[in-house]
């Protein structure tokens, strides 16, 4: 089985997920943070449309390693995040059965983003029956083309790509709790199918 390397993210999007259950997962710890990823962001389906859920974090001058970014609390993002993920999903099948799991991360301050990711994710993989247990880079690889047993997603996954005719994550049509106002919406946070549909991908 090759091993998938993906770079941190936030309350994931499916297609992320989805290579935690079919491969062995590397984390990438020696790169620099990259604006406007999913490494701070997570897209949600709302009433009125894909809402963005962005964690805001500490300015920094130049690049920074993603180890070192720093979560900020200056505004209470926390709360708005957690507000708006009630909205969207509290009429769902599954938010009463998950909702006290993911609840806590919006109400413990974690310092850095790398560490609150992780931890998230491997809570949200445990309840969908995944023993989350990535390995993480010793150095930073701009190209893994010469090795075969290395997929590189760490750009592939991307926010700006997820509507591109050739992005290459097709997962199954599911029941979405806003379709029959705003349609289908594909690759959202893994939330949204987690409280639609529940455990299981498949």
């Amino acid at each position: 089985m090759k091993t998938t390397l993906l770079t941190t993210a936030y309350l994931p999007p499916i297609e992320y997920i989805e290579q935690c259950f079919n491969s062995d997962i590397r984390l990438e710890v020696c790169e620099h943070y990259v604006k406007q990823s999913y490494r701070n962001r997570a897209l949600i389906a709302t009433a009125n449309g894909v809402q963005t859920l962005t964690v805001p974090v500490v300015h920094f001058a130049n690049k920074m390693p993603i180890l070192d970014v720093k979560i900020d609390y200056a505004m209470p993002w926390q709360r708005q995040h957690w507000r708006s993920i009630d909205a969207a999903y509290s009429g769902s099948p599954y938010f009463m059965y998950f909702q006290d799991y993911i609840r806590p991360f919006f109400e413990k301050k974690f310092e850095f983003l790398f560490d609150f990711n992780t931890e998230l994710t491997t809570t949200i993989l445990k309840l969908m029956g995944k023993n989350f247990q990535p390995t993480r880079t010793n150095e930073f690889i701009l190209d893994y083309t010469e090795q075969e047993d290395i997929k590189d997603l760490r750009a592939a996954i991307h926010p700006k790509l997820r509507n591109e005719a050739d992005y290459p994550f097709k997962h199954r049509i599911y029941s979405q709790i806003f379709e029959d106002r705003i349609g289908f919406v594909p690759n959202l946070s893994i939330l949204d199918h987690l409280f639609n549909e529940g455990q299981h991908l498949q």
